[in-house]
Parts: structure tokens; sequence; C-alpha cells
């Protein structure tokens, strides 16, 4: 497989994210300067604290360096907190925290509930049912236009998708089905096409 796959490194699930990519026969790296960026094609931004994160994106001098190449169309999935911080309004934020507004979606930290509401369920996905595990997942409150739902949990969306931004509410690396990966890979990225 003709793909390097950045996972950034910073806080969260990214060593499951790996095992995924890795999995399917994909090259990883893990991203913790901007440096990392340099040689990959396509990056996935895991679960974790977003807000956290944000200020670990900032402090790591990622922030803008990351922006700068989904607005030049870097494929990117986020999951979880990543999605909240690829998300184009963050309802709930603190006020300090940054997004980069690469998805038009409004969605609320934590609205499924707190961590001792995590639970699994199946989701309708266009690749079939899958098993989500959620864990303080975001609610997508809000889709824009150019959004397309690619998962529904009982009729909400928790996968969406728009132009070269893949993002989930729940997590697709603790499922032990590397589906959602496989899909990231194929329909965002060239390796379907390699």
């Amino acid at each position: 497989m003709n793909v390097k796959v950045g996972v950034l490194a910073l806080q969260g699930a990214f060593a499951a994210h790996s095992e995924c990519l890795q999995s399917l026969g994909c090259d990883t790296h893990e991203i913790r300067l901007p440096q990392d960026l340099d040689d990959v094609n396509a990056l996935v931004m895991p679960g974790g604290e977003s807000s956290t994160m944000s200020q670990l994106l900032l402090s790591s001098g990622l922030f803008d360096v990351i922006d700068q190449k989904i607005k030049d169309g870097m494929p990117v999935f986020g999951t979880c907190a990543g999605m909240i911080l690829l998300a184009s309004e963050i309802l709930d934020g603190r006020p300090d925290q940054r997004s980069f507004s690469a998805i038009d979606i409004s969605v609320r930290r934590n609205a499924f509930g707190r961590q001792i509401d995590s639970f699994e369920s199946t989701i309708s996905t266009s690749v079939g049912d899958f098993h989500g595990v959620f864990i303080r997942a975001p609610r997508i409150e809000r889709l824009g236009p150019g959004v397309q739902v690619v998962g529904q949990l009982n009729g909400e969306p928790v996968l969406v998708q728009q132009n070269n931004v893949l993002a989930a509410s729940f997590h697709p690396e603790l499922a032990g089905d590397a589906r959602m990966h496989r899909y990231f890979l194929d329909n965002m990225t060239s390796v379907g096409k390699v």
C-alpha cells in the first residue's frame, strides 16, 4: 500500500488507530512536531480531551501547519475529540479552544453523556452495520449543506464527511473492526486508486 498516514500523538488513543491502519498495510507515523508531517499523505486525529488537545496543538506549533495542510486538501479523519477539533462550531468549548473549522458541523462536547454513560451500539453506515464505541462522545447538532452523512445511530448522524474531511462521534479504533479506516483510505486518499 503506497500511503503514509500520520496519527496525531499528543494525547488519546493514537496507538489503537496506528494498529488499525497497520493491519491494512499502511505505514504510520506518530505526529508530535510540525516536521513529523513532512512525509505523510493523510492524518488521523484521535479521541482524547479536545480542549487539552487544542492547547497541545498550539504549544507544539502543529496547529497552523495542520490547518494549512487540511486547506491544501490533505485527507483527515477525526474521531471523538478529533471530530470536535475539526468542527466549524464547538457549542460548549472553552473560550480559548480553537478548532480547524474544516467540516461544516456544530458539535456539543460530551453530549452523549459523561464517562460513566459510555456505551456501545450498532451504527448504520455506508459500509454496513458497525459496532460503535461511544466514550464522552460529541453530538452533531447542525449539519452544513455540503456535509454528507455516512453513518447514523438511531437516525442521528455520527459519521460525516465533507470534501477531504471524515469525522466520527465514536471510536472506530476500539471496535476490533478496521472497516472505518478502510473507508477512509479508499474514499479519502488515493490509496484505493494506486
